[in-house]
Order: structure tokens, then sequence, then C-alpha cells
């Protein structure tokens, strides 16, 4: 089988945040699930991980159903080895646990942090799927000017992220 490159879009609901990205260890699934009810108690997520090797099984967990089920369903569609994806549930952003989640050893790298429409780029060869990048949103639409800069201070305000 030569190499293959495929596009796959994330499917989720519009307000949910996900996080993509690579590991390389079956612990994953308990370290993240960890990392992040340390990070933000009481958060609401679902993750999943792509095994890479053995049963290649996805590995999930989280402490939301509708979730979870998210994070197995495009698990199952991304299906590149070592992948992970967490989708965390309305009112809980990828911002406050980030560094939690770059902290965990295993963790390789993040593809995107995003609550945008996303397109993953897949190569499949014989041997697997991997993720080569992804497609986070639209192409620029031009340069923001003193009226954008105002409403971008104001909504960080607004939103309690800036003083």
């Amino acid at each position: 089988m030569p190499l293959e490159l495929k596009v796959v879009s994330i499917d989720k609901p519009e307000a949910i945040n996900f996080i993509l990205g690579q590991s390389h260890f079956i612990k994953t699934v308990e370290d993240l699930h960890e990392a992040l009810v340390t990070a933000v108690p009481g958060i609401k997520f679902g993750l999943a991980f792509c095994e890479a090797s053995g049963k290649a099984l996805i590995r999930w967990s989280g402490t939301d159903e509708a979730m979870i089920a998210l994070a197995r369903a495009n698990a199952e569609t991304l299906s590149a080895g070592h992948s992970f994806i967490i989708f965390l549930a309305e009112g809980f952003f990828p911002v406050n646990v980030l560094n939690a989640i770059k902290a965990v050893p295993e963790v390789v790298t993040l593809f995107c942090a995003t609550a945008n429409p996303v397109e993953v780029i897949l190569a499949e060869s014989e041997l697997g799927r991997g993720i080569l990048g992804v497609i986070d949103g639209f192409k620029s639409k031009g340069i923001e000017g003193e009226e954008d800069i105002a409403w971008r201070k104001g909504f960080l305000r607004a939103i309690g992220y800036k003083l």
C-alpha cells in the first residue's frame, strides 16, 4: 500500500473545546485523567487514546458521558497511533489545563486546543496512521485595526482573563 494522505474532520458541537495530541505509553489515559481533575476540580471531560501496539485498542476515560462518547467516536475516526483527544464540556477551557497536560511525562506533542472547526491531516501506510498536522479554523481575513484591538481587549476583560 503506498502512502495515502487523508483529511478527517473533528465532529463536535460548536461550543465544545477539545485538545488533540500525541503520547507514547498505555498509561497516558490514567495520567491525563489525573492531570485534568487535579488542574480543575469538578472538570467535565472525556478522553480517548489510540493505542499503537499490543491490542491497538482505543483506551478511554472521563467524567462526562457525552464528552466520553465524543472522544471515543473521534478517536475511532482518527485511528492514529498514540494520538489522544480530550473533549471539555461547555464552560471548561483548554487554557486552564494545557500546562497540566504538557507536564504529563509521556505527552510528546499537542496539535491543537480549540473550539474551532478542525480538519486533521493524516498519513496512512501499511503500518498504520499518523497525524501530520491540523487545519484549525479559517484562513485569516485581514489585519486587526484599532476597533478590533479595542474589542479584543474588552472581550478578554469581560470574560475574566485580563484585569
